[in-house]
């Protein structure tokens, strides 16, 4: 393994350790292997997207009182390790633009920063998204489910909030096939979810309480 981005994974071991909420230590090394396995496929500098799949999460919002810090703190880590300063920019800048949130338009993201973004979607989703949905949730004292309709704060509703529309947001053609299982997979799930609940799903997939 390339000695920077061995010492960066250290740390980020070191500095995220017990954080949770589907944001922890093993979400970072998934993305990494994903987004290994995308520069298999497609190419890009093997560095900086390992760099930017490890340093991604290291100061989202969720733990640091809604101010994400996370390319502050990917820029202090690397500055630390000796990392020349256009490979810094390079990863602080995916470390900046990929999250949901932001929105950013694809066409501004590099390929590094596609394959680091698509990696962090497809975590998002599958049977992965599912439980981290619940993990969120609970640690949140967020209800996974509810029979009050008016209730729209849901782990339920996140589905069509978010992760439904995320194979649709992926950058790179490995991505969308990889995406298109765990797309099924957690459509097959919420279906069914929603039976075991007592409600009927119309023809376009809407729920309804009996």
């Amino acid at each position: 393994m390339d000695e920077l981005v061995a010492r960066t994974e250290s740390i980020v071991k070191q500095r995220m350790r017990g954080q949770g909420a589907g944001h922890d230590v093993d979400h970072v090394l998934r993305v990494l292997r994903v987004a290994r396995q995308l520069h298999e496929r497609i190419g890009g500098n093997r560095q900086v997207i390992e760099l930017a799949s490890l340093l991604h999460d290291i100061g989202d919002a969720k733990f640091h009182d809604g101010v994400e810090k996370s390319s502050e703190f990917a820029a202090e880590i690397l500055n630390s390790l000796g990392a020349d300063m256009e490979t810094v920019e390079h990863v602080c800048d995916i470390v900046h633009r990929i999250s949901f949130r932001k929105g950013t338009d694809p066409e501004t993201l590099t390929l590094e920063g596609k394959i680091v973004q698509d990696a962090d979607r497809l975590d998002a989703i599958g049977a992965i998204g599912i439980v981290r949905t619940a993990e969120y949730g609970a640690v949140k004292g967020q209800p996974f489910y509810s029979t009050d309709e008016r209730d729209k704060n849901t782990g339920l509703a996140h589905f069509d909030d978010k992760l439904f529309k995320l194979i649709d947001l992926m950058n790179t053609e490995p991505a969308r096939r990889m995406a298109e299982h765990r797309d099924r997979f957690m459509h097959e799930f919420v279906r069914q979810f929603r039976s075991e609940c007592g409600m009927e799903v119309d023809d376009d997939g809407r729920d309804r309480m009996e």
